[in-house]
């Protein structure tokens, strides 16, 4: 018994022994070698792993620079710092990121400017709210505060103010886009930094419901485009937008508007000390 017992364990232990040798020459005659450039990218990204650059992660991405299919400067939370070290590592010219943007949330009517058709009890998510009668706030394209742009954003950029709406820190802000997906009525967008007028409001409804519903929301007057020497801003289903391509910050169209829809950004969001009836 004390034989057979000492038999199968020499047995077993060569079986291992013979089994890892066979194991370690496969993985050194099957290994696929991985290009240290990979890891020198990755190393040189943010480390957020926010998915902005259309990849799953930074090791994602960095894998694909080097396979060809992403260019050196997609990472817009590195932006162009990153993107200089990335061609570098990649031993091509760095190629030219245009402008920073940032999040701009394009809606004025916070609890001072807009109306209430009703309270809202219940999960606090801007999505969850629309499910339960299309939300509270009187204005169907109006921003519900419920704070999910601002729970989204990874880099403590967005805060929610005082009068129900996010703001945005330029100085955080990456541009990931999270807050963007997150905003269930398309509020925001990614504008360039240096621009500084803006339209906040996306109703399309005619004038008088927008009076209704909001005090400083866009009634299409078209006084903006009237004004505007630079062709700038246009006004469609009673809904002005800027091209920010154009604009050239001259706040022309932010004086002449008489709801102050449009405003002349200064660091914050600038809202009308008004109160709604």
């Amino acid at each position: 018994m004390t034989n057979t017992v000492i038999v199968s364990l020499v047995s077993m232990g060569a079986m291992g022994v013979l089994f890892g040798a066979g194991l370690a020459w496969a993985s050194r005659k099957f290994a696929v070698e991985s290009d240290s450039r990979i890891d020198e990218i990755e190393a040189a990204l943010p480390g957020a792993n926010c998915g902005a650059c259309g990849y799953p992660g930074c090791r994602a991405f960095a894998e694909s620079v080097v396979g060809g299919g992403a260019p050196v400067n997609g990472c817009p939370v590195g932006g162009t710092a990153v993107a200089t070290q990335v061609a570098k590592i990649m031993g091509v010219e760095p190629e030219d990121s245009g402008e920073r943007l940032v999040a701009r949330v394009h809606c004025g009517g916070g609890h001072a400017q807009a109306k209430q058709r009703a309270d809202y009890v219940g999960i606090d998510d801007c999505r969850a709210a629309i499910m339960v009668g299309g939300g509270a706030k009187g204005c169907e394209y109006g921003c519900l505060g419920l704070a999910s742009c601002v729970r989204a954003c990874p880099f403590d950029a967005m805060v929610m103010g005082d009068n129900g709406l996010p703001i945005v820190d330029k100085d955080r802000c990456t541009a990931c886009g999270r807050c963007v997906v997150a905003c269930p009525r398309d509020l925001i967008t990614l504008v360039p930094c240096s621009k500084e007028v803006h339209v906040l409001c996306r109703s399309f409804d005619r004038g008088r419901e927008v009076r209704d519903n909001c005090q400083v929301g866009c009634i299409g007057c078209k006084a903006c485009e009237r004004v505007c020497e630079y062709d700038a801003i246009h006004v469609t289903d009673f809904l002005a937008a800027i091209d920010y391509a154009k604009c050239t910050n001259c706040g022309a169209c932010a004086a002449k508007c008489p709801t102050k829809a449009i405003i002349i950004e200064n660091g914050q969001i600038q809202l009308a000390e008004t109160t709604a009836s």
